[in-house]
Parts: C-alpha cells; structure tokens; sequence
C-alpha cells in the first residue's frame, strides 16, 4: 500500500473564481483508477497554527466569529500564509497580532490537510512557549471580531467535549501539542 501523492491526470483546469485567499475550480479530471469526472475543490495557500501555552500552563485561544457557520468559535491563533512567506513566518507575525503574545521558543507540530474532500489546504501547526505579553493590544483586521481567551487543559477539553464550539484545526493541533507536552 502506497501512502504517498497520487496525483490525477487533469483533463480540463477550469477556474470559476478567484478570491482574495482563495480559488475555486472545477477540473475535468482521471484519478489514478481511471474514473473520469469533474470535481470542485478550493484552492487555498494554506494556514499556519500556533497552540500558544504559558508559563503556568494555560493555553492562549481566540475566541472569533465566523460568519459562515454563523456563531463564535474558539481557535488558536491562525493566518492564511501569504505569498513568499513560509508557515514559520506567518505564524509568528500572527500570533502577536491576533493575541499579543510573542512566542520565543517555537516546534513544528506538523501538517495536516483540512477539508480534503473539497479543499488542498494544509496546516502547519506549531507549539509556542515561553510566551511573553506584548505593550500594546492585539490588533484586529477590519473583518474580524476577536476576543483573546486563557483555559487550563482541563476546561479546554471540557469545551472540546462537551459544547462543539471549537473548531476541527484547534482541536487536532491542542492533541498533536498535548503528546509534545506530555500529557497525552
């Protein structure tokens, strides 16, 4: 058994949309069994995730509306990766925007894909330690509504748990740092 790229024979690359972070296509493609058809997929450069934790142990998250689920869900820290930019680098200049901390100690947790049934997004998830709170408040961009949140590991697993108000990237990312910090 093969786990590694498979890619498809595109037959016909149709772009029907091309937005500010991503694209839309639909393509005329041959898997690699042979089966022909179209697929829709969202094309997206990609997200880089930092789990923020302190020095006493409670993890850093935003708290932020989305509006096409239509409610506020809790995340940790996380930014599309601009052109020319690697995840580190979004990640580091995010975190201090969204939370106003600054990370000096940094790991790569991995990658994973997050919609791969209708997008090629990757994130890129870092652990970020020995925090330190910035002078000035975490800035927003213009379209988002944030509020930073501190949890210990217990009620944010009672979140996770219980009330469906975090969202699949944050959760994946607090397991993938909970093995790294020993707890898990």
């Amino acid at each position: 058994m093969s786990f590694g790229p498979e890619p498809p024979k595109v037959l016909q690359n149709n772009l029907t949309y091309q937005g500010r972070k991503f694209s839309f296509t639909v393509d005329q493609l041959r898997l690699p069994n042979g089966v022909e058809g179209n697929w829709e997929c969202i094309r997206h450069p990609g997200g880089a995730l930092a789990v923020p934790v302190t020095s006493e142990g409670k993890f850093v998250l935003v708290y932020q509306y989305r509006f096409a689920v239509e409610r506020r869900l809790l995340e940790f820290p996380a930014g599309t990766v601009e052109v020319g930019e690697n995840p580190a680098e979004t990640i580091k200049r995010e975190i201090e925007e969204e939370t106003g901390y600054k990370a000096n100690r940094w790991q790569h947790l991995g990658d994973f894909p997050l919609a791969p049934g209708y997008s090629d997004e990757y994130i890129y998830a870092f652990l970020a330690q020995d925090l330190e709170q910035l002078p000035h408040p975490p800035y927003q961009d213009e379209d988002e509504d944030i509020e930073v949140v501190l949890m210990t590991p217990e009620e944010l697993e009672t979140v996770i748990l219980k009330e469906g108000t975090v969202d699949a990237k944050s959760v994946t990312s607090y397991f993938l740092a909970k093995k790294v910090l020993g707890d898990g």
